[in-house]
């Protein structure tokens, strides 16, 4: 379903969608009401939504829409203003599932084709329909590793709204460290650094060269560069890479991950959320050569079940569940559980 006020918007994105044999649009609405009506008797796998539409807003329409979609997945199609990376990263901690930057009139080309195909294909549940079968199969989970020093998250489409679920269910005394990577454009991570100070009562910042990471900070890896630990005794600071990482992401989790492996000496913990593709496994085995821990998200809370399942499949997690499943099991790991 195509969600927008423009009509030169939605006959644009239809056009692209209908060269895909796979793929039909059903139905399209020029506003949020009208898509509200529809899902009443249209059933539908994948929303494209515009946020700034008269009327009801998409932000505003959101929780309904989820509720009436029957566990379709939502698109955010966003301006790249300030007003517009507030309102998406509302939108995607609201519990859409993925963000894309609206081009301008003429701008619908065969590389932003290509890529939003891509998206709705992995938002479309095939992934997570297959994976019944294989998360009964995967290799035996790894043991626990020590006590970490620090905890880094990796996450892409579905991670936001799983990650302020991961970090809701922390205590207020989880003074360990956190580094995020989470596949976003540049100009929306300061807003994402405030977003989750707010999901978590901590201190988020930017991440730049030379950053020390204190205890209680929450750092995040910049749009256009890899995040990079150095440390060694439990003291970690920040470096940038912007070189291209293996899997194509930028930020990449992989980059983190691996170098955090030799700047903890394996004191540390991953979590792996939800994101399609494979990034952050390739990090996570040499995180677990070293010695550390690796927690990753089940398949029936992921948006897209593809960069856990890459770890799980693997045998690199410790542990497997729900955001709030892997919450509790880091505050076991570190040893916190009687904090408040």
């Amino acid at each position: 379903m195509l969600v927008d006020d423009s009509l030169t918007a939605r006959t644009a994105f239809a056009r692209m969608i209908e060269q895909e044999p796979d793929m039909e649009t059903v139905a399209t609405a020029a506003s949020a009401e009208i898509a509200i009506a529809n899902l009443a008797h249209t059933p539908v796998d994948v929303i494209l939504l515009d946020l700034e539409m008269p009327g009801m807003g998409g932000l505003q329409a959101l929780p309904k829409l989820i509720e009436r979609a029957a566990g379709a997945q939502i698109l955010v199609v966003s301006a790249l203003t300030p007003a517009g990376a507030e309102h998406t990263l509302a939108a995607l901690s609201m519990g859409a599932a993925e963000t894309m930057l609206k081009p301008l009139p003429g701008q619908f080309d065969d590389a932003y084709r290509t890529s939003l195909v891509a998206k709705i294909r992995a938002l479309s549940g095939t992934e997570t329909r297959s994976s019944s079968i294989t998360a009964r199969t995967v290799p035996s989970r790894r043991s626990v590793g020590s006590r970490p020093q620090i905890v880094a998250i990796g996450a892409s489409t579905g991670g936001i709204h799983a990650l302020g679920q991961y970090l809701q269910a922390l205590p207020r005394g989880f003074d360990i460290p956190i580094l995020v990577t989470q596949h976003l454009p540049d100009a929306f991570m300061s807003v994402f650094a405030r977003q989750l100070e707010a999901a978590s009562g901590r201190q988020a910042l930017v991440a730049r060269p030379g950053l020390e990471i204190n205890r209680r900070a929450i750092v995040v890896a910049p749009g256009d560069s890899h995040l990079v630990v150095r440390g060694r005794g439990g003291q970690f600071t920040c470096e940038l890479d912007t070189r291209p990482a293996a899997s194509g992401c930028m930020p990449s989790v992989d980059p983190m991950l691996t170098s955090l492996a030799e700047a903890s000496e394996g004191a540390a913990l991953a979590v792996v959320l939800s994101g399609m593709g494979r990034d952050g496994a390739s990090g996570a085995r040499a995180l677990v050569d070293a010695g550390g821990t690796v927690f990753a998200q089940d398949a029936i809370s992921s948006a897209v079940w593809g960069m856990p399942r890459a770890v799980i499949e693997a045998g690199l997690a410790a542990e497997v569940g729900s955001p709030d499943d892997l919450a509790a099991k880091t505050i076991q790991l570190a040893g916190v559980a009687s904090w408040t």
